[in-house]
């Protein structure tokens, strides 16, 4: 009798192996990944994919944990180059530039991340659910401190920018006006085109001919940005003193509670979600201030007030943990597809404008850490949020920073570096160009 027990536990834990899939990728069994990749594939390129969201989605999220598996699984890409965020943007801009996604798929996927919101819709869900779910303490105790930091990055981009420009031939106008100031902008929409108009309206041509020379160094800059943020992260795991892990703040800890997750909850949450977006948009028709960082003061108020209900803030929460789980990758897909020209990228590769770029991105992570440790900040943290998250490109690029950090929960404040630092940048360009002319 005891022996038969045992070979029917002995079979039920045989059948229970041989149920558990030994691999996976998206949380699928492989084998069942591999097949919806096929008909993916198949409808690709044989022109049958449907158009508008099911289509764009289903190539981003297959082909961008594709990627991501594999960067993530990739030595020396794993370690020191940003593992699977890097790859799943520079593998889709690279099917763009050498054709291999076909053009329809490259217009379908760039109009849906574009025109039709889905950058919008995620970065409204991780901002409005990281702060609601954030202790309101820290919100607290950040206050204007935060701004500390993103001053230290700006100063220290631009020394240290200036010093390798110089040394390797460039003048301190093209070291900070043409490579630094684009860097530390905020991106094209925030940062290089308004730019572009300031340098048009104070040293005369065209617009059009300062953006030529200002996107080489916003998209080299991310690059470096990505990786450098992996490297920290490494930093951060080598020397714990130096990272809180996620946390800013240094010297408070809290506990997280644990949630059970609801779907009707979660329904709550995208309504509170896509309910910020909006009303920041509203108000800025009336603010001079980028819609994301309205929505980021409205959503810190809302919190710090305690004027939301839990069921609000349980939803906000959940969902904002469900998008960034299940659709990061199929995000950065979509950044190398629209926002990522490759060319563009190599282009600039020449080794004084890589090592003076470098230079700039380098610069924001001291200033930025040290600063940000001065006023009670981590250093490894400050360094990611005021630091590379200046240098970036805005918000794809924060996406793609926190990412490779392993820090999405820092979304709130690599935003206020993006859009509230990417203000001060071009009021700071404005101040500067008088100077070096």
């Amino acid at each position: 009798m005891e022996s038969t027990a045992k070979k029917l536990s002995f079979d039920e834990n045989s059948e229970e192996l041989k149920a558990k899939p030994k691999l996976k990728i998206f949380n699928t069994p492989i084998l069942w990944f591999a097949l919806f990749g096929v008909i993916t594939l198949i409808s690709m390129y044989t022109g049958s994919l449907p158009g508008g969201m099911i289509g764009s989605l289903l190539v981003m999220i297959i082909l961008g944990e594709a990627f991501g598996w594999l960067g993530d699984r990739t030595p020396i890409v794993k370690t020191f180059l940003g593992g699977g965020a890097i790859v799943a943007i520079f593998g889709s801009a690279y099917m763009v530039y050498s054709g291999l996604l076909p053009e329809t798929i490259t217009t379908s996927v760039t109009d849906f991340m574009k025109t039709g919101g889905f950058l919008d819709f995620y970065i409204a869900a991780l901002i409005t659910g990281s702060i609601l779910g954030m202790n309101s303490k820290i919100l607290v105790k950040v206050g204007l401190r935060y701004f500390l930091p993103i001053f230290g990055a700006v100063i220290g981009a631009i020394i240290i920018a200036g010093l390798f420009g110089s040394l390797v031939g460039f003048s301190l106008q093209d070291a900070i006006l043409v490579i630094t100031m684009p860097i530390m902008g905020g991106g094209m929409g925030a940062g290089a085109v308004p730019m572009s108009q300031i340098y048009s309206e104070m040293l005369g041509n065209e617009p059009s001919y300062y953006i030529s020379m200002l996107v080489p160094a916003l998209a080299l800059g991310n690059v470096f940005a990505i990786v450098l943020a992996s490297v920290l992260d490494m930093v951060g795991r080598r020397f714990p003193s130096l990272s809180g892990n996620g946390q800013l703040i240094k010297g408070f800890t809290y506990e997280k509670t644990k949630q059970k997750y609801d779907i009707e909850v979660m329904g709550v949450g995208l309504l509170a979600a896509l309910t910020f977006f909006t009303l920041g948009n509203v108000l800025g028709d009336f603010v001079p201030l980028h819609p994301y960082a309205i929505m980021i003061i409205l959503v810190a108020v809302a919190k710090v007030a305690n004027i939301i209900p839990k069921i609000v803030l349980d939803g906000a929460s959940q969902w904002y943990q469900f998008v960034a789980s299940n659709w990061t990758f199929a995000l950065l897909f979509g950044i190398g597809v629209a926002y990522t020209d490759l060319n563009t990228v190599l282009e600039a590769l020449s080794f004084q404008y890589i090592l003076t770029v470098f230079g700039v991105v380098l610069g924001a992570i001291i200033g930025a850490g040290l600063l940000g440790k001065l006023v009670g900040f981590y250093p490894i943290e400050a360094a990611i949020t005021a630091g590379l998250c200046m240098a970036n490109m805005g918000g794809t690029g924060d996406v793609a920073v926190l990412s490779a950090a392993k820090r999405m929960e820092l979304m709130p404040f690599a935003q206020i570096s993006s859009r509230l630092g990417g203000a001060l940048i071009l009021l700071l360009s404005g101040l500067i160009i008088p100077l070096l002319v």
